[in-house]
């Protein structure tokens, strides 16, 4: 056993071999990659909306794409940040976005419930699973990047790194669904939009963890 501090400590370190840092702008910028390829992929798919195609978009379409796109580049921003652990760190930002977002189920649920209570048909179209599909299925390529990332560094918070990646990948979906999806209702957006990002988000919190553990 080395008594010498000096050498003990030298010995310790002379296998080491630097690596690249993990850049949180590089991380953001695979990311953001991702969400436009799944955009634009979904478009070629199945066509842009008519009315932004027309150049006259409708407003609640374009609210709810963008609440979508800032929920994804917020909960984005905290898991590139959560590969790189720090004492202290906060990442709490994507909360706020995550709250306005859940403003659009929540009012959802209102107005079928008001339906239903006046003897009105609720409201709610089953073609939206049209959308779910969609959503879930283009958010992967978001999920596959970041799922990556962390696999670069050393996430702390497995269980939360992959809520959060979940979250981020199935509102990149539905952003790309927002340029697509005809229906501009606060109902089909508030049900079958927010429960693609409520069912990705569960998913990469069951899924994800095993993946990314160190």
């Amino acid at each position: 056993m080395q008594s010498d501090p000096e050498t003990f400590i030298a010995g310790l370190v002379d296998d080491l071999t630097p690596v690249t840092p993990l850049r949180q702008r590089l991380g953001m910028g695979w990311a953001i990659a991702a969400i436009a390829t799944g955009s634009v992929g979904l478009v070629l798919q199945g066509g842009l909306r008519a009315d932004f195609a027309a150049g006259q978009p409708d407003g609640m379409g374009i609210l709810t794409a963008g609440l979508f796109l800032l929920l994804a580049l917020a909960s984005t921003w905290a898991v590139v940040d959560m590969a790189r652990p720090q004492v202290g760190s906060r990442r709490e930002g994507w909360i706020w976005n995550a709250l306005m977002a859940a403003v659009l189920p929540v009012s959802a649920l209102a107005l079928i419930g008001a339906n239903l209570l006046r003897g009105e048909p609720s409201g709610l179209l089953m073609d939206g699973t049209i959308c779910l599909k969609f959503g879930l299925a283009w958010g992967l390529l978001t999920a596959g990047v970041l799922v990556l990332w962390l696999r670069r560094g050393a996430p702390a918070q497995p269980g939360r790194a992959g809520l959060l990646t979940g979250v981020a990948a199935g509102s990149a979906g539905v952003f790309a669904v927002s340029l697509y999806c005809p229906h501009s209702e606060l109902i089909h957006i508030g049900i079958w939009h927010g429960l693609t990002v409520a069912l990705a988000g569960l998913a990469g919190w069951l899924a994800i963890p095993r993946l990314v553990r160190w």
